[in-house]
């Protein structure tokens, strides 16, 4: 994989490693390029060192190194739903019931093999880098790069904002106020690897939520996030006595549901390299949609999407 840029008139006079850093190729990157192999940077055909002074017109080409792949992934083979692919980016609809990623006991089954047997079967050199991960049995909309670059831009527009998700879920019961904010720290329970709890030590944590519709038993909610924090809906959501529905961790009822009831169902991003702004959405999912069918609605609201 290269990437490609002509010189303007005004860049004209500047060294090639501070030409590269406003291309954001990091110092990390950029020692990849210059010291493993295949990496080559290249000036009008010429490879050129870094102190090199770009003039106007120059064509500058970077070449990457063959990405690493991870040993220990397993490739499997199947049918993903793919909602947009290019040189850059891969974005999915995960079904619930897949993991993010394999685990020690559980290595096979996981978005990362799935995509990694996908790569294969399409000749695509690259390693698997997973952006959004989501919980198991949480579904939706999951990013992932294709290249070390676009994963390093991606993670810089995660940080200033600029990449976001928006969620839909049932949470039990009927909320006082139709919309709002929790906000409270979150850490891991100390007897518990997996499960998260409010607590003072933990890392401050802001979830942000708007009702769209009550339903007998329910609330159907659209939730944004203003920190990244693990289960940090199904942990608020539970703190403030309303669990989501199916989430059995959390102490949700599970006669509706036996997964949490959870959907990423919306991504906006800048492309990592045009930064062209983009919209995915994935509508929910047929055992949400089937619960909302058969349950009756108990006040009206404005609806989602």
């Amino acid at each position: 994989m290269y990437l490609n840029w002509q010189v303007e008139q005004v860049e004209e006079g500047i060294l090639l490693r501070t030409f590269l850093k406003r291309k954001h190729i990091s110092k990390q990157l950029l020692a990849s390029v210059k010291h493993q192999p295949g990496g080559r940077i290249e000036v009008n055909g010429q490879e050129e060192n870094v102190l090199y002074k770009v003039k106007a017109g120059d064509e500058v080409k970077v070449t990457f190194p063959k990405e690493k792949q991870s040993e220990g992934l397993l490739p499997e083979f199947g049918p993903l739903e793919i909602l947009f692919e290019d040189d850059f980016l891969l974005v999915l609809n995960k079904p619930a019931g897949m993991a993010s990623i394999p685990a020690q006991y559980h290595p096979t089954g996981s978005v990362a093999n799935y995509v990694k047997g996908y790569y294969q079967t399409r000749g695509i050199d690259s390693a698997v880098h997973i952006v959004t991960r989501l919980d198991r049995e949480t579904s939706g909309v999951m990013l992932l790069a294709k290249t070390r670059f676009a994963h390093a831009r991606l993670s810089e527009f995660l940080q200033r904002g600029d990449l976001k998700r928006r969620y839909q879920a049932f949470v039990s019961g009927q909320l006082t106020e139709a919309s709002g904010s929790i906000v409270a720290p979150i850490g891991r329970r100390s007897v518990s690897i997996m499960e998260r709890i409010v607590t003072p030590e933990g890392k401050y944590a802001k979830t942000n939520y708007e009702r769209i519709q009550s339903y007998q038993g329910f609330d159907h909610l659209r939730i944004s996030l203003e920190t990244g924090r693990t289960h940090q809906i199904r942990v608020h959501f539970s703190h403030i006595g309303h669990p989501l529905i199916g989430d059995e961790m959390y102490k949700g009822p599970t006669e509706l549901c036996t997964r949490q009831a959870l959907h990423s169902y919306h991504l906006h991003l800048l492309h990592p390299l045009t930064e062209e702004y983009m919209v995915f959405e994935a509508p929910l999912p047929l055992d949400m949609q089937n619960i909302l069918k058969q349950t009756k609605k108990i006040s009206n609201s404005s609806e989602v999407m």
